[in-house]
């Protein structure tokens, strides 16, 4: 039955925009699963689901590195502009600061830009760790960073 659910929600987010655990235990619940809110948040959490930017001020569950940005590589500037509130680093670490939830769908949108001096981030609710590689090129990230915000 787990397995089953879990199928279905993958189904549902990549289906529809599905912003909170409340919309998804709906939704289930209309296709005939029986689901509380507590087994949707465990399942979320299994699936290792991330909010992703679906629009303005929009957020969606959505998988890791789905390509939520692809074919509109400028959302990155909005989403720099809507959620980011500093930025600093030290050496090889830029630390993105942002407002409440949002350090997931920066942490995505960053990413998902491919760039190859960088080497990964981490997302925690409201900060964003970007790990740069050479420590020579982070001054070119951090200006690209600062363009977004324009």
């Amino acid at each position: 039955m787990k397995t089953e659910r879990h199928r279905k929600i993958l189904e549902i987010i990549q289906k529809d925009i599905i912003e909170t655990q409340e919309e998804l235990a709906a939704e289930l619940k209309r296709q005939g699963f029986q689901v509380t809110q507590a087994t949707v948040s465990r399942d979320i959490k299994e699936l290792r689901l991330v909010k992703a930017a679906s629009g303005a001020d929009c957020y969606r569950y959505a998988l890791p590195g789905e390509g939520i940005f692809s074919g509109a590589p400028r959302k990155i500037n909005w989403i720099f502009r809507d959620s980011v509130t500093h930025i600093d680093h030290s050496e090889n670490i830029i630390v993105v600061k942002t407002t409440p939830g949002a350090a997931q769908p920066v942490a995505l949108a960053v990413d998902t830009e491919g760039w190859d001096e960088v080497i990964g981030t981490v997302a925690g609710d409201d900060t964003v760790m970007v790990i740069v590689k050479p420590k020579s090129a982070v001054n070119a990230v951090l200006d690209r960073f600062s363009s977004y915000l324009k």
